[in-house]
């Protein structure tokens, strides 16, 4: 068994009108939830890290720990860099046996983007490494990617078309409304379908057919994990994600990788939280990890059948 690229992962999924969940690890516990949660549907999956996580837990760590996933359950797992801010970290993640990377420069003027797009598409495909990469900015913070709503910036569906044409990208991450972390919306929810159908036709009607669509930003930051955190002494207030109804339309659309990361988090931050309140005397690592863990692979298992469509995508 080995890591598989994205590349016939999308093609299963959009043709299958469903997506791909991508979701942030940063330890042992958290990837043996998702994939636990991802073997009880039969589901594909993209495990991904971002750079804060390759600082914490160390680029070799997280490789082998990914490859002893393959290993334990058989499932089509891509490993995907989150957010490469330079062509090194994109460079380095290829080098350690990434299949996918994302180079993100969307903070970049537009030609400096392409410039640098192109760079990294270079160096990646020339040792099999699929790319992603941005247009458009996000609002929210995520790790070290901080952008305030004022500068966010949805994609333009003519400049999509020519990033693409130019930069030879395998799939695009657009701003259609998500944001990253807990607090996406101060009132209603609203994402920009019409948006995301223009990018996709202008992309169909140059030759791009079927081309992947990426999702960030898009938890929906679970009620039922930050009121067990508020139970047990959090002080996570109006925290708000977009509503699941929302992404599964996305995922019935072009859109065939939806990236979660804060759901993961609560539900880790909510589990340790009741465990401790629940047995203060315990003092085992293994018993509140374990109960995260559990915890965890709920939440993908609920992702996997309600949101992203993806049950069974390993028998396609």
């Amino acid at each position: 068994m080995a890591l598989v690229s994205t590349e016939k992962m999308f093609k299963k999924a959009f043709e299958g009108n469903y997506s791909i969940g991508a979701f942030n690890i940063n330890n042992m516990e958290i990837i043996q939830g998702v994939v636990r949660g991802c073997k009880k549907q039969n589901s594909a999956v993209i495990l991904q890290v971002s750079k804060s996580a390759i600082k914490y837990a160390n680029i070799h760590y997280l490789v082998a720990m990914v490859k002893a996933a393959v290993e334990e359950t058989g499932l089509d797992i891509a490993l995907h860099l989150d957010h490469g801010p330079v062509f090194e970290t994109c460079n380095m993640c290829v080098d350690a046996g990434f299949t996918s990377v994302m180079f993100d420069g969307s903070h970049l003027d537009y030609e400096e983007n392409v410039a640098k797009t192109i760079e990294v598409v270079k160096y990646a495909h020339a040792h099999g490494v699929s790319v992603e990469a941005e247009l458009g900015k996000l609002a929210g913070v995520e790790d070290d990617v901080k952008v305030n709503a004022a500068d966010s910036t949805y994609t333009d569906p003519d400049q999509a078309l020519d990033f693409v044409k130019r930069t030879g990208v395998d799939s695009l991450a657009v701003a259609i409304g998500t944001s990253h972390g807990a607090y996406k919306f101060k009132g209603e929810a609203k994402l920009d379908f019409d948006r995301l159908a223009l990018i996709t036709q202008k992309l169909e009607d140059a030759g791009f057919k079927n081309f992947p669509i990426v999702l960030h930003g898009a938890s929906s930051v679970d009620q039922e994990a930050v009121a067990t955190c508020n139970e047990f002494g959090g002080e996570i207030k109006g925290a708000k994600g977009i509503p699941v109804e929302m992404l599964r339309k996305a995922a019935s659309m072009a859109v065939c990788k939806i990236n979660m990361d804060t759901d993961l988090r609560l539900a880790m931050t909510a589990a340790i939280r009741k465990s401790f309140a629940e047995k203060p005397e315990a003092f085992d690592p293994r018993g509140y990890l374990g109960a995260a863990r559990d915890y965890i692979e709920k939440i993908v298992e609920g992702k996997i059948v309600d949101v992203l469509g993806s049950k069974d995508s390993m028998n396609d």
